[in-house]
């Protein structure tokens, strides 16, 4: 199945159940959460087993209109030196704007001068980092008025004009067809496929109307279904589950690895 198999998200709550865990086969850690001369120590054995180590970045705001803040894509790619890693990532959003950050993935307009700034930042960030820098598509709780472009136009377009690869977060894509209407199949059908670099998986709730991608949650019989129609138009190189808080046991966590590799596999 692809060069990286079944992945975690590397907590520092999680570190020592993902050093037991049957079937993990990398690791995605967040990158604003190291420092590349102090890595911890359950991170690097982890390395030191073999297992590709992956920094994903929360705070680059590629899609700001602001000037980018190379400081952070600096340290992204000294966290990636230092663990030698494959590949960096973030995503397609903006967190700041007019001096505050939002502390919340911001969507962007799908406008044409939205993505003219999008592809300068990401150009800017590709000639400071040493390695391939691949963008998630973020989930979303509105949507901007006058698109010119789909989601899946906007994603296509930016990967012909970086040459950038795409984390297609499978969660993601059903919380926005459960909160804004959007049509998953036809993003599926229009995604660049041979531009991907893994897929995020990852649990969340239904409160007041209102589908909340909590990472908190296991993942969801629907969101598995949506793996599994990924998995019928290309084979995924890599898949990870994220767990970011009320952390399971570690049989429960188990028994979702299983599950993703089932999805992809059968």
């Amino acid at each position: 199945m692809g060069e990286l198999g079944i992945g975690i998200g590397w907590r520092h709550e999680l570190d020592l159940s993902i050093a037991r865990l049957p079937g993990v086969d990398w690791v995605e850690v967040v990158a604003e959460n190291l420092h590349a001369d102090h890595l911890p120590e359950t991170l690097l054995a982890l390395r030191k087993r073999g297992l590709p180590v992956l920094p994903h970045a929360v705070s680059l705001s590629l899609g700001g209109a602001e000037p980018l803040d190379t400081g952070r894509v600096q340290h992204l790619a000294e966290v990636a030196r230092a663990l030698d890693a494959p590949l960096v990532s973030d995503h397609v959003c903006f967190v700041r704007a007019g001096g505050l950050d939002s502390g919340h993935l911001m969507p962007l307009p799908r406008t044409r001068e939205a993505l003219d700034v999008l592809v300068a930042n990401v150009r800017l960030a590709q000639s400071i980092v040493d390695v391939p820098l691949a963008l998630e598509n973020i989930a979303a709780v509105l949507d901007w008025p006058d698109a010119e472009l789909t989601e899946e136009q906007f994603l296509s377009e930016l990967t012909e004009r970086t040459g950038c690869l795409l984390i297609i977060d499978v969660a993601n894509l059903y919380a926005n067809a459960r909160n804004i209407g959007t049509d998953p199949s036809a993003f599926l059908d229009g995604i660049p496929w041979e531009r991907l670099a893994y897929v995020h998986m990852a649990g969340g709730i239904e409160r007041d109307g209102v589908y909340h991608d909590t990472h908190a949650h296991p993942v969801l019989p629907e969101v598995l279904s949506l793996l599994t129609e990924l998995r019928r138009r290309t084979d995924p190189p890599g898949v990870l589950l994220e767990r970011d808080d009320d952390y399971p046991s570690d049989a429960e966590l188990a028994a979702e690895l299983a599950a993703l590799r089932a999805a992809v596999t059968t």
